[in-house]
């Protein structure tokens, strides 16, 4: 079953499915580029680790609600009053911050046979876009600026904060930036909406080799369809995300018309 979207699909985000659909991205994304690669280079797959807030992960942990005390509950601390009396002080129970381990798949792209990194791809998650892994991600990214290495940061996300750039990005939805080693203070911007399909993003590599280009549009598709992703995004719910009114509307009468006989 394919998206009802002619490029990216926002319910993905919206009902929480981008965990699960960016490590199928990811995976098909590395066959994509490795089709496309002169033999003497690789792309392999690599994991970066984050540490974040339960409450900042996209799959988010549910807690229990704040408790109601009664009366009579054992969360009393009682202690002598003045009078004699006991004094009762009623526990309410909150939330503790709470820490997790987030991991996260890349592309790295090797020169071989001395297997030198080249080139590294990323997907961007959520909680690459909101704090505090946002700040790790943005730290990591500056010590790959410092190095001979190329990067491609894909963003097909809604929510969460933008990559910083000196002058604003241009209008749209989904963003992807080449930055490459020997012009590191520009980057190509590519930008288009959930109107639009994907593009077909370069792949740079060592000179003199020139640039690969890999279909994003076709590895979204594969990633959706083998992925079963139809089978359970509830297309009939409203599109809870950060867009347009007019986009809004759109998005969720294509997504109706689309699986208006799906039971």
């Amino acid at each position: 079953m394919a998206s009802p979207f002619p490029g990216v699909d926002p319910f993905l985000e919206s009902q929480h499915y981008w965990q699960d659909f960016h490590a199928t991205f990811v995976n098909y994304w590395r066959e994509a580029v490795s089709d496309a690669l002169p033999d003497h280079y690789e792309a392999r797959l690599d994991e970066r680790v984050q540490i974040v807030g339960l409450d900042a992960r996209e799959d988010r942990v549910i807690l229990p609600d704040v408790s109601v005390v009664q009366k009579g509950d054992s969360d009393k601390v009682r202690g002598q009053a003045q009078d004699g009396g006991l004094a009762t002080v009623e526990a309410v129970t909150l939330e503790l911050p709470v820490m997790g381990e987030v991991r996260e798949t890349l592309i790295e792209i090797l020169h071989r046979p001395e297997r030198s990194l080249v080139t590294v791809l990323e997907l961007l998650s959520p909680t690459n876009k909101t704090n505090p892994g946002r700040g790790q991600y943005l730290s990591k990214r500056m010590e790959l600026f410092t190095q001979p290495v190329h990067m491609v940061e894909v963003d097909l996300l809604l929510g969460g904060e933008r990559l910083p750039m000196r002058r604003p990005l241009p209008a749209g939805d989904f963003y992807a930036i080449v930055s490459r080693a020997e012009r590191r203070r520009t980057g190509q911007v590519y930008a288009w909406t959930v109107r639009d399909k994907l593009p077909a993003l370069p792949v740079p590599l060592l000179k003199p080799d020139r640039d690969v280009l890999v279909d994003l549009g076709a590895v979204f598709a594969t990633a959706y369809e083998r992925g079963k992703f139809g089978r359970s995004i509830d297309y009939k719910a409203e599109l809870a995300m950060p867009l347009e009114e007019g986009k809004t509307r759109w998005a969720q009468e294509r997504a109706r018309a689309a699986f208006r006989g799906r039971p």
